[in-house]
């Protein structure tokens, strides 16, 4: 909904929880609270540290058709304008028009770009499953304009079987999700996201970084201490754009209502972050030193401005705009280490796409989610000079 929304207990204190607004409920309990909070870090761990891992495998295979999408300096100004816009526009939108059609069409939407992220998510644990003899074969799904010298390719598809394997289980799920709007549905996707999230898009230098998280800080503080717009939109908004964790779940099982929230862009926006764990990740591999110190302070760092978000956030029982503390945290910590270690120059100097990323094209548009059925990336990246799938693409906000 426009990058980093809060992370609120709200349920517990004014009876609503994400979605529509339901009868005040009893406060929950220390142990549920604890059990939800917990979840929600895990759940935010995930997808940080494998979306890292594989974003890394991209960058190390030189392989241009696998290259995530670059975001330069330009794109990270220009970031927080276009989410605040999003962000009031759909405040809008919800404030105007019935907020059951909007919803119905937000559903729609996320249910396509779900089922392609989480068969993308899958589809490298589910290749171990398959036999050795299992019957792979190859699909095309073709569709051009004109004919002779002027033909034109508008869509071109290409899958296998397991392909179809995958995106059928991840259909199973959409369709759960699409009619129950369980929180466990709703979680699947969300992880799926964050990890997309983490591995596809990647910044070009530390300079990047710093300007996207520094704008996104001031996003996330002046729409939910400002305004009352990021907790509504969060709150009204029935879309996988956020996790969500029960603090009644001892009480009422996968029945429970009284939910904690944590938004996707409070997991994507800092392992964006140069100094953080898309881009720590490949730094030492610049320096020709095989250590992986500041991924890990970075994770360090990230657990520790989110417990502190956690903390704050009950204390003063109010929503907590979560990069108000994320962003100093995961800038500061790895900061410190490289002024430690002496590598503050080469860490500000380090360009990654010259060295690690050569042919990485530059984000110029939101991605489309044309492509291969169980890979999302593929849908993101394929560009005009790849002869073998050639596509035309059309700009498509997600």
């Amino acid at each position: 909904a426009g990058g980093a929304a809060a992370m609120e207990e709200a349920a517990a204190h004014n009876g609503t929880g994400p979605g529509a607004p339901a009868p005040a409920r009893p406060p929950a309990t220390p142990e549920g609270m604890a059990l939800a909070y917990g979840s929600l870090v895990l759940m935010a761990l995930l997808p940080i540290f494998f979306g890292a891992l594989r974003s890394v495998s991209c960058a190390k295979s030189k392989n241009s058709s696998d290259m995530p999408e670059t975001i330069t300096s330009r794109d990270a100004a220009r970031f927080p304008i276009v989410a605040s816009c999003t962000l009031l526009g759909l405040y809008l939108f919800f404030k105007i028009f019935s907020q059951e059609y909007i919803n119905l069409l937000l559903s729609m939407y996320f249910f396509v770009l779900g089922i392609l992220a989480l068969s993308h998510t899958i589809s490298p644990m589910m290749n171990r499953f398959f036999p050795a003899n299992f019957p792979n074969k190859q699909y095309q799904l073709l569709f051009t304009q004109g004919s002779g010298d002027s033909k034109e390719e508008i869509v071109n598809y290409e899958f296998d079987t397991k392909d179809l394997v995958c995106l059928a289980l991840s259909s199973v799920v959409g369709v759960w999700y699409l009619l129950r709007k369980h929180w466990i549905a709703n979680n699947l996707f969300g992880l799926a996201f964050s990890l997309n999230g983490v591995e596809l898009l990647h910044l070009n230098n530390v300079s990047t970084g710093c300007i996207l998280l520094g704008g996104l800080f001031i996003y996330d503080v002046f729409w939910v201490f400002g305004t009352n717009v990021m907790v509504t939109v969060a709150k009204s908004f029935e879309a996988p754009i956020k996790l969500v964790f029960p603090q009644d779940l001892l009480e009422k099982g996968l029945d429970a209502d009284n939910f904690a929230m944590l938004g996707l862009g409070d997991i994507v926006i800092p392992a964006l972050g140069p100094l953080s764990f898309d881009h720590c990740p490949r730094f030492p591999y610049s320096l020709k030193k095989n250590t992986h110190t500041y991924f890990y302070t970075s994770f360090v760092a990230y657990i520790f401005g989110l417990g502190l978000t956690i903390f704050i956030m009950h204390i003063f029982k109010h929503a907590q705009p979560a990069l108000l503390y994320l962003v100093p945290a995961c800038i500061g910590f790895p900061l410190l280490v490289a002024l430690a270690k002496g590598e503050v120059t080469e860490m500000f100097s380090y360009e990654s796409s010259a060295e690690i990323l050569p042919h990485t094209p530059r984000l110029t548009h939101f991605p489309t989610v044309s492509g291969s059925p169980a890979s999302l990336a593929d849908s993101m990246q394929q560009k005009l000079s790849c002869p073998r799938r050639r596509r035309q693409q059309s700009p498509s906000a997600m």
